[in-house]
């Protein structure tokens, strides 16, 4: 078996990418916000890639889809009592949302998670007080990981510009 090397170093170019995004999410919410990186370093991959253009587009699309679900959980999470039945209503009601009113269908996945972050959030701590800190505090992570990866796909895309397809096999 055989190793070749890629013509194409896209794939290399996006792994440095990561790596470099990962370890600047890791250290910085580790170390200094001492907060599991998980979410923040989900949401960086998401909004990653070699091709800057599409790394913006992926950004800007997280990012709507991040504040929706946001709004409809901390709405479903104020109204009434605490409840298990607040998740698949703020879920329902986000994705509806995000399909009908802004009609960003790039990770409009994005708002029924983020709904359900902050509904979870609120429901673990029996508190819509403590939910809505709670919150606020994953969705400013995932937009710390997702604002590293873009800028990482940017900063990358000036140091080491990939060649086009068609401009790869003639080097």
């Amino acid at each position: 078996m055989r190793l070749s090397v890629p013509r194409d170093l896209t794939g290399v170019r996006f792994a440095v990418n990561v790596f470099i995004a990962a370890t600047i999410v890791w250290y910085v919410l580790e170390r200094i916000a001492d907060t599991n990186a998980i979410w923040a370093i989900a949401s960086m991959v998401a909004s990653s890639d070699p091709k800057v253009e599409e790394a913006a587009r992926m950004f800007r699309a997280r990012m709507i889809n991040v504040l929706v679900g946001c709004a409809v959980g901390f709405v479903v999470l104020a109204v009434g009592h605490p409840s298990q039945w607040k998740i698949p209503l703020a879920l329902s009601l986000a994705v509806l949302v995000s399909t009908y009113l802004v009609h960003v269908q790039t990770m409009w996945r994005q708002a029924p998670i983020t709904a359900a972050i902050v509904i979870a959030g609120g429901l673990s701590a029996q508190s819509k007080l403590t939910g809505v800190e709670h919150g606020l505090h994953k969705v400013a992570e995932v937009i710390f990981g997702c604002a590293v990866g873009w800028a990482i796909s940017v900063i990358m895309a000036w140091l080491w510009p990939i060649k086009a397809a068609h401009d790869a096999g003639k080097s």
